[in-house]
């Protein structure tokens, strides 16, 4: 049985006057699903979810206390009696699953990201002290706005237990507005909220008097707090801890801990946010089991703990009482009950590629999950509706997108084989997970391949197929999802310079010489990868990149991290570079802007990572074929995994 095999996950912990069912906790994380600033249909759906799949506790994104603390235009805000019917309705929902719900009560300081209409918006801090991440220079607070912000803490918390909800969370995690007040370079004030630790913690201690005093004692507050924020300019982690110690020692007492890594403020410090795959599972346990060491109430913990057999192995070493699994959950809202019923096998793990999940919050997009792309639109995909009339179908091209085609249609009642024409599924994601860092990625391959089997789909590996094969199957529909090949642009001299693709290169195909430039034109994971693994094979390496930055197409954390591995290894990166030519021994590129030349010198090999042309010959040869033809991913046009799998998401729903 699966509480004999995770017997600490699955057991019930009180938490101030709340009773959770299991030790697993949604974290509160942006979704950028509501609209308006209140709860809505939308990110009830995106919660049920999580909640039919048996997490225990869930703690809803972050709830603006005052107008000041703005900080997107997708927040929620509970400054006003607004917010009080959707937090009811979401908390009853909630309820039904036996699911508790916290609320986040939050003020971002001078970390704000964007106005609400475009034009840059006055952030409010303890002191002028601009932060590196979005450029912005805060305004002072006043003692007479610290008093409405302290006030506004309460009145927000006030209106979550008026909705039902079973208690709030202060977030002074990540830099925000409370981390702000505790940090001695980020507050230079000189009067009684400055200084001193006392009186560098009087503004949270007011926040945390104001709120007891509106909800009483039964209804449940804690604290969301970093323990090292992983930059030069931070708390230092011992601060953090006597900073609980004084609090424990407070009449109007907190309940809870919830500790983290990672600041807003800063480009180093941003990364641990979310914590992209490089990083390593449950690497902020220690501190909580610091943090347990000085407090005597629960102490929940975070960071990348994305599998039950690791939340058990913290739980049960007595590093923290509670996991958050938030992108457990992105990737597979089902991960709670499949692990209590013992089918850890049937768990779709997440792979922290931070793509769709944190990686669309950036670009202004509802929140979604590369792998399962029902997430974030649940109200159009949450529901599995049968085949009305079932049809015979076979989908080609056994990579992510025809995976999770095939997976869909199985499991509405279709009778689907898919056609593989090598011998391993996979596609592109083979290639992916051999670059440094990545070999998480290949879990993509992992789980598609578990939800094919169990929809029950035929697979035939090992089989190319074209019009003949189709013709004699006679099959109602086909899915043609055959992917992509290395894109290899013509230019002048590439017969004199030695000229090898990314794909050559990931294969141990090629030869690759001392000096290497790394042609990128779409400034994604490829070119990046290429130049960190050559790096590290000894070679000189200069990216040339037709963009801004390295990886600029990537999430923004994905982005840095890898950014200042590159640095570390001495890669030279070049931005604005458009590939041009090259003769023996150099390479031309355009400045992009410019039009001027840009000139790489003693160059042994020219490695390519020029994007991709579809594979979709299929296609053209079923002109006359009676049945429906669809194609997908990158057989329709080469993108990401992300789209191949929404593609196959679509079609298996469609047909």
């Amino acid at each position: 049985m699966a509480q004999s095999k995770f017997p600490h996950l699955f057991s019930p912990l009180k938490v101030g006057a709340v009773t959770i069912k299991n030790r697993i906790l949604s974290t509160g994380h942006d979704t950028l699903l509501p609209r308006a600033f209140v709860v809505n249909e939308a990110l009830i759906a995106y919660h049920r979810a999580r909640a039919e799949g048996g997490v225990g506790l869930i703690v809803v994104q972050v709830s603006g206390v005052h107008e000041t603390a703005r900080y997107t235009a997708h927040s929620l805000m509970a400054t006003t009696d607004d917010c009080i019917p959707g937090y009811r309705q979401l908390a009853e929902m909630l309820h039904g699953y036996g699911c508790k719900v916290f609320g986040q009560v939050f003020h971002p300081g001078r970390e704000i990201m964007e106005g609400i209409d475009g034009s840059i918006t006055a952030a409010f801090a303890p002191s002028a002290v601009p932060n590196e991440r979005f450029h912005v220079m805060p305004v002072p607070l006043s003692k007479r706005l610290i008093g409405e912000i302290v006030a506004g803490y309460g009145d927000a918390a006030r209106r979550m237990k008026t909705a039902g909800m079973d208690g709030c969370e202060i977030v002074a995690s990540h830099g925000y507005l409370p981390s702000q007040f505790l940090n001695p370079r980020v507050n230079l004030r000189d009067d009684e909220y400055g200084g001193s630790m006392a009186n560098r913690l009087r503004f949270l201690r007011e926040v945390v008097a104001d709120i007891r005093s509106k909800v009483g004692k039964d209804f449940v507050v804690g604290l969301r707090i970093t323990g090292d924020e992983k930059d030069a300019d931070s708390i230092e982690a011992s601060e953090v801890l006597q900073f609980c110690r004084m609090l424990e020692g407070d009449a109007a007492t907190l309940d809870y801990y919830n500790v983290i890594a990672g600041t807003s403020a800063t480009l180093a410090g941003a990364i641990h946010i979310v914590p992209p795959m490089i990083v390593e599972n449950a690497y902020v346990a220690p501190f909580a089991k610091a943090m347990k060491a000085v407090v005597s109430k629960p102490v929940f913990v975070a960071g990348r703990i994305n599998q039950p057999q690791t939340a058990e192995q913290v739980i049960a070493s007595g590093q923290a009482d509670m996991c958050g699994m938030t992108r457990a959950m992105i990737a597979d809202p089902d991960m709670p009950r499949k692990a209590e019923a013992g089918r850890s096998d049937d768990i779709r793990a997440c792979i922290a590629c931070n793509q769709a999940c944190i990686g669309h919050f950036h670009l202004g997009f509802s929140i979604s999950c590369i792998q399962h792309p029902e997430t974030g639109r649940e109200l159009a995909y949450g529901t599995r509706t049968p085949a009305s009339t079932p049809k015979s179908i076979m989908v080609v091209g056994g990579g992510p997108g025809g995976m999770k085609a095939a997976a869909v249609l199985a499991e509405r009642g279709h009778r689907v084989a898919l056609y593989e024409a090598k011998g391993q599924l996979g596609g592109q994601a083979l290639l992916a997970q051999l670059l440094p860092g990545r070999a998480e990625f290949g879990g993509i391959v992992t789980n598609l391949t578990r939800e094919i089997e169990l929809a029950g789909v035929q697979v035939v590996k090992n089989r190319s197929v074209d019009a003949a094969l189709v013709h004699q199957q006679k099959p109602d529909a086909v899915v043609i999802a055959t992917g992509a090949r290395p894109r290899r642009p013509q230019f002048d001299g590439e017969d004199e310079m030695h000229v090898v693709d990314a794909w050559q290169v990931l294969k141990g195909e090629a030869n690759v010489g001392h000096s290497v430039v790394v042609a990128d034109w779409r400034c994604d994971w490829i070119g990046l990868g290429l130049a960190e693994k050559l790096a590290r094979d000894g070679c000189r390496v200069r990216l040339c990149v037709d963009g801004l930055v390295a990886g600029q197409r990537l999430p923004w954390y994905v982005r840095d991290s890898w950014n200042g591995i590159l640095h570390k290894l001495g890669v030279e990166i070049v931005p604005y570079a458009r590939l041009f030519g090259a003769d023996a021994d150099s390479v031309y590129f355009q400045h992009a802007t410019s039009g001027e030349a840009i000139v790489m010198n003693e160059v042994n090999t020219l490695v390519l990572s020029q994007g991709h042309d579809r594979v979709a010959t299929l296609e053209a040869e079923l002109a006359d074929f009676s049945g429906e033809v669809h194609v997908i991913g990158d057989a329709l046009t080469p993108r990401t995994a992300e789209e191949a799998v929404l593609e196959g998401l679509k079609i298996g729903v469609a047909l």
